[in-house]
């Protein structure tokens, strides 16, 4: 399964090891799905770790910040953009994600807001889902 993880789901992994954010992660690791990125996602997924408001929550440190990345960009596969998608929807951060979707042909996005981008993957044939349901569909297949 080609999945697209927002931001909340990488930042929801770092919360808890315990989530289904967490567990989807692990499940990447372990080549039973594919985690797509592109360049301006990971730039998003990196400042979004090394918020200060993140550090103080979570405890997390520059450096497992730095480390949570070198594994993200281990385990997941690069998507090139060939062509963007904008604006489709209301949130240019939510552009990105769907830009990696189509762009990776992703089957999937996996993210805690599907609300926000409302019924528009559906038209490229993805996905939305909630990191519950696509740790389900993953362990299904």
């Amino acid at each position: 399964m080609r999945l697209v993880l927002d931001t909340d789901v990488i930042v929801a992994a770092v919360r808890s090891a315990t989530g289904a954010s967490r567990a989807l992660l692990n499940a990447v690791a372990a080549t039973k799905a594919a985690a797509l990125v592109s360049v301006p996602l990971f730039i998003e997924y990196e400042a979004v770790l090394r918020r200060p408001l993140l550090k103080e929550e979570t405890g997390l440190e520059t450096a497992e910040a730095e480390e949570i990345l070198d594994g993200l960009a281990n385990i997941m596969t690069t998507v090139e953009i060939h062509y963007l998608w904008r604006p489709l929807l209301s949130d240019p951060f939510d552009d990105m994600v769907l830009e990696t979707a189509v762009n990776g042909g992703a089957q999937a996005i996996v993210t805690f807001t599907a609300r926000d981008f409302r019924d528009v993957p559906g038209t490229f044939g993805i996905s939305v889902l909630a990191p519950s349901a696509a740790l389900r569909d993953v362990r299904s297949t």
